[in-house]
C-alpha cells in the first residue's frame, strides 16, 4: 500500500516576505524575537492596514518587544531592510562592553556580566539575554493538590446564559409558553431559571529577572499546572521584556513544557524592567482585553530598577481593568510584611491583595482562595 502523496510546498507570498525575514534579521543582530512574536507582528500589520512605513515601524516596536535602549539600533536595521539604507559597521578593535541607558537618560559603560554574579540581591541595570535549562523534577505535593482542587475552587463568574432550576428567581418564559402550548394554554407550574457560571479568566505574570532566579523554575511549574487546570488562563514572563508562554505550557508533560519555555524566553536571570514589561502588556489590545474582568496575579519581588513611575501607571491601569489584582512576592513570608522598595510601596494602594510567594504551597493556596467574593458584580 503506497502512502499518500506529500502536499506541495506553497511558496511564501511575495508581499509577506519582507515581514517574515525582518524578525530573522533582528535575531541575527542579537534581538530576542520568538516565533510567536513574529506571527503577532504580521497579524498586527494585517489588522492595522498600514498606510505608511511609520505604521509598520510602530507595529514592530510593539509586537517584537523592542527594548527602549535599543530602539536606535532597531531603527537602523528597519531602515536598512525596508528602505535600503546602509548601516554603519562597528569599528575594529572595540572592546566588548555593553552600553547601558539609565532611566535618567545618562549613559554608562559597563562590563559584560559574568557567571559569578550573585542573584537575588538587587535589581540589575543592564539587559542580559540568556536561556535556562530546567532539571526534571518529581511531582510536587502542592501542585498535585492544586490540580485536584482547581476545577471546583478557581474563581467563577455569572455567565450570560441561563439554565433551568427549581431554585431560580427568574421565570423561564420560553419553557412556560412551550408547556402551555402542549396543555392547551394551561400552566400548572411556573418554570424558573438562573444564570450559569463559568471560570474567570486568570492572567499570571511571572518575574524571571536575576533577583527571582531561585524561584523561576517553581513559578513556571505552577504556571504549567494552572494552564492545564483552568478553563482560560494566560501566562507571561517579564524581566527586561514581555513574553507570552501560554502555548508552550499547554504540553501535558511539565518537563517538556518548561523545555519549550526555555526556548522562548530570552531574558532569564537578566535585568529588571517590570514597569516597561507591564506597559508592553497593556499596549497589546488582545492582552489587555484578556485582563478585563479577570483575576490578574503578578509573581515578583518588585525590585524595579529606576523610578517607579512606569510601574505605578501600569498597575493603576491594570487595577481598573481586572476583577482582582494581586501581587505575590517571596519577601512577604513574614506576617505583617510591608514593602520597603519604592516601586512596590507606590503600587500598594492600587492592589487588591499583597501575598506570600515564598513557597509553592503559599502560591497554590492563594490562587485557590481567590474565589471568595467571586460572584460580586
Amino acid at each position: 500500500m503506497t502512502g499518500s502523496p506529500a502536499l506541495p510546498h506553497l511558496p511564501l507570498p511575495r508581499a509577506a516576505e519582507p515581514f517574515v525575514t525582518f524578525p530573522a534579521l533582528l535575531r541575527a543582530h542579537g534581538f530576542a524575537v520568538s516565533p510567536d512574536q513574529t506571527i503577532g507582528f504580521i497579524e498586527a500589520i494585517g489588522l492595522l492596514g498600514p498606510r505608511d512605513i511609520d505604521d509598520i515601524r510602530r507595529a514592530g516596536v510593539a509586537m517584537l518587544a523592542i527594548p527602549k535602549d535599543r530602539e536606535a539600533e532597531f531603527d537602523a536595521l528597519f531602515r536598512a531592510h525596508f528602505l535600503d539604507q546602509t548601516i554603519a559597521a562597528d569599528l575594529p578593535g572595540e572592546d566588548e562592553t555593553v552600553e547601558a541607558y539609565e532611566p535618567t537618560g545618562a549613559e554608562e559603560q559597563i562590563d559584560q556580566p559574568t557567571d559569578e554574579d550573585e542573584a537575588g540581591e538587587e535589581a540589575a541595570t543592564a539587559e542580559r539575554l540568556s536561556t535556562r535549562d530546567f532539571a526534571p523534577a518529581d511531582d510536587n505535593e502542592a501542585l498535585a493538590r492544586f490540580r485536584r482542587l482547581a476545577g471546583a475552587r478557581l474563581p467563577r463568574r455569572r455567565s450570560y446564559r441561563y439554565r433551568p432550576t427549581h431554585l431560580g428567581r427568574v421565570p423561564d418564559l420560553r419553557r412556560t409558553l412551550r408547556d402551555a402550548a402542549r396543555r392547551d394554554g394551561e400552566v400548572f407550574t411556573l418554570p424558573m431559571r438562573m444564570r450559569k457560571t463559568r471560570q474567570r479568566r486568570i492572567a499570571l505574570l511571572i518575574d524571571v529577572s536575576g533577583s527571582m532566579k531561585e524561584r523561576t523554575e517553581s513559578s513556571l511549574r505552577f504556571a504549567h499546572a494552572l494552564v492545564r487546570s483552568a478553563e482560560r488562563a494566560e501566562v507571561f514572563t517579564l524581566g527586561t521584556r514581555l513574553t507570552r508562554v501560554t502555548p508552550a505550557l499547554r504540553a501535558r508533560d511539565a518537563d517538556q513544557a518548561l523545555a519549550r519555555v526555555s526556548t522562548l524566553v530570552a531574558d532569564f536571570d537578566g535585568g529588571t524592567r517590570i514597569g516597561e514589561a507591564l506597559q508592553a502588556y497593556l499596549a497589546v489590545p488582545r492582552f489587555a482585553g484578556f485582563a478585563r474582568g479577570a483575576a490578574v496575579v503578578i509573581l515578583s519581588d518588585g525590585l524595579e530598577r529606576g523610578g517607579p513611575e512606569a510601574m505605578t501607571d501600569a498597575v493603576l491601569r491594570l487595577s481598573r481593568m481586572a476583577w482582582r489584582l494581586t501581587w505575590l512576592t517571596p519577601l512577604a513570608a513574614e506576617p505583617g510584611y510591608q514593602p520597603e522598595t519604592a516601586a512596590l510601596a507606590a503600587v500598594l494602594p492600587h492592589l487588591d491583595g499583597l501575598g506570600d510567594a515564598s513557597s509553592l504551597d503559599a502560591v497554590c493556596d492563594h490562587i485557590l482562595e481567590l474565589a471568595h467574593g467571586s460572584f460580586a458584580a
